[in-house]
């Protein structure tokens, strides 16, 4: 990969285009060795979760990951208003989490569809606060705009809802979203395949989050390693300039040439 092609968010640079939420994993020591294998440089961690009580084994994932070796990344995930989501990310800053934070809002169970008013409302605040704000998202050009005037740090667009793994449902509005962004791109939630982040890294992404796909694989390490390669193929692939699509043949071997000398 070329040297001069770095992903920068709120100011740091991550040498990895591939991030890994750390839920449903069978055990903490899976997901390490997941987060591991992938060559991940962000791994995101639920506060609500880490501020349970220790008797949970899942209480403090945060306690797996190397601070030095990855952006540990806060998420809000479980909030359903701005107020709660505020509060939560204000907790994680206080307990040593720094500035970066994963903006997630939905209050709706079933679908987990993240709210965009709230979504706002809490983004204006916290980046105001001078939180590094990612913001999952709608694929909505006109609020990734309204997020970006807000000051967020990267935008999450859903690429389907989240554990679904059906893959970029939401294609043709994510790529207007990296059309018109002078932000950051991180494609979250619906990722269920390789094959799924190597094209949204192709039609311009600067990065994927995936967790479900890894994390419920009967063997997560090795599917962190097919994500990762596939997340390094579509990248590849987007700097190389891919050929035109065309209505009509274009022959490989055209009749001309030597077979006329």
């Amino acid at each position: 990969m070329d040297n001069t092609d770095k992903l920068i968010i709120g100011g740091r640079e991550f040498k990895s285009r591939l991030f890994l939420g750390t839920g449903k994993f069978r055990s903490p020591k899976i997901m390490a060795e997941a987060v591991e294998a992938s060559e991940a440089s962000v791994a995101t961690v639920a506060l609500k979760r880490v501020s349970l009580e220790k008797s949970d084994k899942y209480a403090n994932l945060a306690d797996y990951l190397d601070p030095k070796k990855y952006l540990v990344l806060p998420n809000t995930s479980g909030a359903v208003d701005a107020d709660e989501a505020v509060r939560i990310a204000r907790l994680g800053r206080a307990a040593g989490f720094g500035d970066f934070v994963k903006l997630e809002i939905h209050p709706d169970p079933n679908y987990l569809l993240p709210d965009p008013i709230e979504t706002l409302k809490a983004s204006k605040i916290l980046a105001d606060e001078g939180f590094k704000v990612m913001a999952y998202m709608n694929a909505d050009p006109v609020l990734a705009m309204r997020l970006q005037d807000a000051g967020v740090a990267a935008l999450m667009p859903l690429g389907a809802p989240i554990g679904t793994n059906r893959g970029l449902e939401t294609r043709s509005q994510i790529e207007i979203i990296i059309e018109q962004a002078d932000l950051p791109v991180v494609v979250d939630a619906g990722i269920g395949l390789p094959s799924h982040a190597a094209q949204a890294m192709e039609i311009g992404a600067s990065a994927v989050l995936i967790n479900t796909a890894i994390a419920v694989a009967e063997n997560p390490v090795e599917m962190a390693k097919a994500f990762s390669l596939a997340v390094r193929a579509g990248r590849t692939a987007r700097l190389s300039g891919a050929a035109a699509t065309l209505t009509r043949a274009s022959a490989t071997s055209p009749l001309t040439g030597f077979l006329d000398e």
